[in-house]
């Protein structure tokens, strides 16, 4: 049976995006920037839903729990005439934690635990620091929710997890995966093992 496909939306910016701090599982909202990217999102994905010849009322539709993600879904949803608050929440979707670090620019990351951090550079795919999670833990959540998908499905989630699910589905690996951009305001298509990105 082929597997189902998704279109995967990262939420747009924030104020700690455009710093270059680490979200994470703290609750940074939409700056403009991201507000419009979401909506692009939208316009992209109604564009897919036409090509495809998909009713857009017909896909279920999920998001992260965070606000960030959230917001962002529901501009979605508004692009695409759909009621903006329709949609369940699914917590294996939510970033990566990255427990003392968040909040935190690289650059403060590396002044506050040099050695911490330059075993991230090397090790991105399994270190965690104090209070955070691994990538490779967020890949195996990523995949659970991955399998119990029974129908094509929309989602809105984080750069994070879109990595992870990238590594869990064979499309990255761990290493070309860790410092992978994923993009704002583009919609990733996973579909018959590939990856098509649209924007």
């Amino acid at each position: 049976m082929p597997m189902p496909t998704i279109y995967y939306i990262r939420h747009g910016e924030t104020a700690w995006n455009a710093e270059g701090r680490l979200q994470g599982t703290l609750d940074i909202p939409l700056n403009d920037r991201g507000r419009a990217q979401a909506s692009h999102a939208g316009h992209v994905l109604a564009d897919l839903f036409a090509r495809d010849g998909l009713d857009r009322a017909s896909l279920p539709y999920v998001s992260s729990p965070l606000g960030r993600a959230r917001s962002t879904m529901e501009l979605v949803r508004r692009v695409l005439e759909l009621p903006p608050g329709d949609y369940s929440l699914d917590d294996r979707l939510r970033e990566i934690g990255y427990g003392v670090w968040e909040g935190s620019t690289l650059a403060e990351m590396q002044l506050a635990d040099p050695e911490l951090y330059a075993e991230r550079q090397t090790a991105k795919w399994t270190m965690a620091p104090e209070g955070g999670e691994t990538y490779a833990t967020v890949q195996l959540r990523m995949r659970d929710w991955y399998d119990s998908l029974l129908v094509d499905t929309v989602a809105v989630a984080h750069g994070g997890t879109c990595r992870a699910l990238m590594v869990s589905l064979g499309i990255e690996t761990p290493d070309s995966a860790a410092d992978l951009y994923i993009e704002q305001g583009t919609v990733y298509v996973f579909r018959d093992g590939g990856l098509t990105k649209y924007s």
